[in-house]
């Protein structure tokens, strides 16, 4: 399909029709949308990269280009993009999707890009080893589990930060139920002395609302989804 032909309509519909919450289906799901992923997203107002970027970069006193930053669920490389316009340099790239990781590839901006099913595999990186960690859109049903947080903190150098977004995708009580057990989860590991929290960020302008109740037909072109952004310094 041409990029004249990708419209807001076009996207909305091969979303709800994907809504799967098998990991591995989903993740074939990205496979498939590899290659029009960008254009895709584009047409969706996607500002999550840019947002976390930004939030990140407020509370970071290093050197930027020196920074070895870990990008989990990097997708297609957006986040690599935003930040490397900031100043950042140095990326390692994670995605369960081995069509994204191509797309990643394609960028440039990673010296490595490792493949990992979160939840099924474990995180590869080393424990203590990135000065930040980045996991934009994959905090959902699906996708990332909740349970992948702590490998977060893990990778992340004391005194390093972890920024994390996530949607507010779907309503219903699995969705809602995911975002319970991850609040909880984060501010759990504050407790236990793991990391602490920098930002608590709620955003309204992160991705045109594809998941709205209703007909879609009533759904209109320009409407945004609100997001949390959180972002958190290990200790």
């Amino acid at each position: 399909m041409s990029d004249s032909t990708r419209t807001f309509d076009h996207v909305k519909r091969q979303l709800l029709s994907n809504r799967c919450t098998d990991t591995k289906e989903r993740n074939q799901f990205y496979d498939s949308w590899a290659e029009n992923y960008r254009k895709d997203v584009a047409v969706l107002g996607y500002n999550g990269p840019t947002l976390a970027a930004n939030c990140l970069l407020t509370h970071f006193a290093g050197s930027r280009e020196a920074a070895l930053v870990l990008d989990v669920a990097c997708g297609t490389g957006l986040v690599a993009e935003a930040m490397s316009e900031l100043g950042f340099r140095h990326f390692v790239g994670v995605d369960g999707s081995k069509g994204m990781l191509e797309q990643a590839a394609e960028t440039g901006l990673y010296q490595d890009l490792r493949p990992a099913l979160l939840g099924t595999q474990p995180l590869p990186a080393q424990a203590d080893m990135f000065d930040v960690v980045m996991i934009v859109g994959g905090l959902r049903v699906g996708i990332v589990p909740v349970s992948a947080v702590r490998e977060l903190c893990n990778a992340t150098k004391p005194g390093g930060l972890v920024c994390m977004t996530r949607g507010d995708f779907m309503m219903g009580p699995v969705y809602s139920a995911y975002k319970a057990d991850l609040e909880r989860e984060l501010q759990l590991m504050e407790e236990e002395g793991l990391w602490t929290q920098v930002e608590d960020i709620k955003t309204d302008k992160y991705l045109k609302n594809v998941y709205q109740e209703g007909d879609m037909a009533d759904m209109r072109d320009g409407e945004y989804m609100s997001a949390s952004i959180y972002l958190y310094r290990k200790l």
